[in-house]
């Protein structure tokens, strides 16, 4: 529960392992955020700037979802070979504790990129008040989800060696495959719920919809928390925390 967690311990991990990696170095937060804007850029230029708006509206969510995807690497490598998860289960942090404060440090070294795209988005006029309010809802969510995934496949893994490959390859699967940089009308019905898998997918179908760009669908709400909730509720069971 939230009122159990440890929150001195999720916000100093938070500031360790987010803002003290930006500081240190600076060219992993370039190479994470270089990826969406290569993308914004050939949709710009492949549609003219017609579909620029959408573009941007997705980058919010895939510099999130990379960032949080890419770091199963992380925590394998952390579990595996710096071994701290056995450091942390002698003390009184949990795995909620853990888990919590990984996810929060994604979201920390998340930022810049999210504030560069909210400098676009005032550029090209894509905010509407409530597309505001339900980007940074969506953002909120989606780590969450993206972040118990992530869980779920460094837990999974035995060798830190297989993990890159894999959390680079379900990154660009996650991200670029759903609506994010393009309407997702282009898709029919069946197939935005067979992508909905990846959460990403309703994520971005809600905020198309609220700004305005696409007809709103209420209904990812409901499927977007359900992701959220058999993500995190399975990495929460799956993640080593004590030996049995």
């Amino acid at each position: 529960m939230v009122w159990k967690l440890n929150l001195r311990f999720v916000f100093t991990f938070a500031w360790f392992y987010g803002f003290r990696t930006i500081s240190r170095g600076p060219s992993y937060l370039i190479a994470n955020i270089s990826t969406p804007l290569t993308l914004l850029f050939l949709v710009f230029m492949l549609s003219h700037g017609e579909l620029v708006k959408y573009a941007i509206a997705g980058g919010f969510l895939t510099v999130i979802a990379s960032v949080a995807l890419q770091s199963s690497g992380d925590a394998a490598f952390m579990r595996i070979q710096l071994r701290i998860q056995e450091l942390f289960v002698a003390t009184s942090v949990s795995s909620s504790d853990y888990m919590v404060g990984l996810t929060m440090s994604e979201l920390v070294f998340s930022s810049p990129g999210i504030i560069l795209y909210a400098a676009l988005g005032i550029i090209f006029h894509v905010f509407t008040p409530v597309g505001v309010l339900v980007i940074i809802a969506t953002m909120i969510l989606l780590l969450v989800a993206t972040s118990g995934l992530s869980f779920i496949i460094s837990s999974s893994i035995a060798h830190v060696r297989n993990i890159w490959g894999i959390a680079g390859i379900l990154s660009i699967v996650m991200t670029i495959i759903p609506p994010t940089f393009y309407p997702y009308t282009y898709l029919p019905g069946w197939l935005q719920y067979v992508l909905s898998l990846s959460p990403v997918t309703p994520a971005a179908i809600l905020v198309q919809g609220y700004l305005g760009l696409s007809p709103v669908q209420p209904v990812m709400w409901l499927i977007l928390l359900l992701d959220v909730f058999a993500y995190f509720t399975v990495a929460k069971v799956v993640t080593k925390w004590r030996e049995n």
